[in-house]
């Protein structure tokens, strides 16, 4: 299984579990956008889907962030039988001035529909970026399975996962899932 890696809003540094994964797993590709810092959205969606249209093999999307939206606006638009699944993770409330910034607001109201394909999104009791329980009524609206990985911040660098061994294992099973 491929893995499609996505960054959000300023990509994922060094030491973000996500290029920690593309390291890791050989048969992953970064989404690059031409402009981490000012996110439009139709740019945004059509480096996604070039990339997704791309490859031919089956593979899953692996979010944070403004990624996770990214992915849900993608799949409102496109479809591809490749795409077997989406692991997101984090997702940032850009419909909420009060926890996300100006530039995210872009990528706002998120598309209210069932996700094609299986998904699952991991998020943590104190994320900033996005309340608990909203993260779950995403979960809910998207028609995701929903997973509370405890006190992690937004799940990015200034958390100090590294390899997100946790993830990888959330990662792990969800991919058996789709398999069977």
């Amino acid at each position: 299984m491929k893995y499609i890696i996505i960054p959000g809003l300023g990509d994922s540094g060094s030491e973000h579990w996500q290029s920690y994964w593309q390291n890791l797993f050989p048969s992953s590709e970064r989404v690059i956008q031409k402009d981490w810092n000012n996110p439009k959205l139709e740019d945004w969606i059509f480096e996604l889907q070039n990339l997704i249209q791309n490859n031919s093999e089956p593979m899953i999307l692996i979010a944070h962030s403004l990624g996770v939206a990214l992915v849900v606006h993608w799949a409102n638009l496109h479809k591809n039988p490749n795409v077997k699944g989406a692991f997101l993770v984090s997702p940032s409330d850009v419909e909420s001035p009060s926890h996300t910034p100006e530039s995210t607001r872009g990528f706002s109201p998120f598309p209210k529909i069932k996700l094609p394909f299986p998904s699952l999104i991991v998020a943590s009791a104190d994320d900033p970026y996005v309340p608990i329980q909203r993260a779950e009524s995403l979960a809910d609206l998207w028609d995701s399975d929903f997973r509370n990985v405890g006190r992690l911040g937004h799940i990015n660098s200034e958390s100090k996962l590294e390899y997100w061994e946790l993830g990888q294992h959330l990662l792990k099973k969800f991919e058996l899932e789709i398999k069977s």
